[in-house]
């Protein structure tokens, strides 16, 4: 219940904010003053502001939704040895790292995973689940801490979100052109939209949409690689390896991570080899190879 309330409040705000922003500038339409033809630049702008509206979104209330949805229990004080430590060893590769102590949380899920998220690299959140904490040993939850430490800071959330939110405008733009050219030239409608443009629109929506997810998540496992590289340099190169061993010796637990926060957590299920291109993560035995090659 919880997560439709989330999505149904996160597109209404998106639905607000880019009505107030196309309210702003001026916008009034991206057809031609006869309501025949598309205005192209228009489209564009229209388009923009919608793709742009909800990654951002959801960037800015990226915190604020993983910990609702993973029940995150943000460490304020520590109560515990375990908890101390975890809080100083964050901040030292925090420290390291150069960037701003970001909040430190721990989830509720028997499998092996963390994240890391946050609107800015000084404004962060790095959580790490129960089961990590309670089955790998100190150097590899220091290699899994060191690897979301540097998802943060190669400022990994906020270029995701901006690569989202070009993906999105340029299928909202492309799908509306052919919907439009489907209208027109094909169900010969004169003026404004037919129920042709609706339909095509929305399928041709669909396509480019399952498209362009593979070019995102294609960024999403080359940032993988970047923050095994920021793990092995904070943390050595063998903890790193020897984290990864242990996530890929736990690869058939049952994934617990919410769908939504599944791109920032340390690992994923494993996936068929057409499902593999729309995978957040690369495989495990990939990163291992590419660690052991760096040295």
């Amino acid at each position: 219940m919880m997560r439709i309330l989330l999505f149904l409040a996160t597109n209404l705000a998106v639905l607000l904010i880019a009505s107030i922003t196309l309210s702003l500038i001026g916008f009034t339409g991206y057809m031609d003053a006869a309501g025949v033809n598309l205005d192209l630049q228009q489209l564009l702008v229209f388009c923009a502001v919608f793709g742009f509206s909800g990654s951002i979104i959801s960037l800015l209330i990226s915190k604020w939704m993983a910990k609702m949805s993973t029940k995150t229990q943000v460490i304020s004080q520590p109560r515990t040895r375990h908890e101390q430590w975890l809080m100083q060893t964050v901040e030292e590769l925090s420290r390291e790292a150069g960037i701003k102590m970001p909040e430190v949380g721990i989830f509720p899920a028997y499998e092996a995973n963390a994240f890391a998220t946050g609107w800015n690299k000084n404004d962060a959140l790095v959580a790490v689940s129960q089961g990590l904490l309670e089955r790998f040993s100190p150097d590899e939850v220091r290699a899994v801490l060191a690897h979301e430490i540097g998802h943060v800071a190669n400022g990994d959330m906020v270029t995701l979100a901006l690569i989202q939110g070009v993906v999105n405008t340029f299928v909202m733009f492309f799908a509306r052109i052919f919907g439009n050219f489907v209208d027109k030239a094909i169900f010969k409608n004169e003026s404004g939209h037919g129920i042709a443009f609706y339909v095509a629109t929305i399928v041709a929506e669909l396509v480019l949409g399952i498209l362009a997810t593979t070019i995102v998540m294609w960024f999403s496992r080359k940032r993988e690689f970047r923050a095994d590289d920021a793990g092995a340099r904070l943390a050595g190169t063998g903890a790193m390896i020897g984290a990864l061993q242990r996530l890929q010796a736990e690869q058939n637990l049952p994934a617990q991570m919410p769908d939504s926060l599944t791109a920032f957590g340390i690992r994923s299920a494993k996936q068929s080899a057409l499902a593999s291109l729309f995978m957040s993560h690369p495989p495990l035995e990939d990163r291992i190879a590419a660690l052991r090659q760096r040295g």
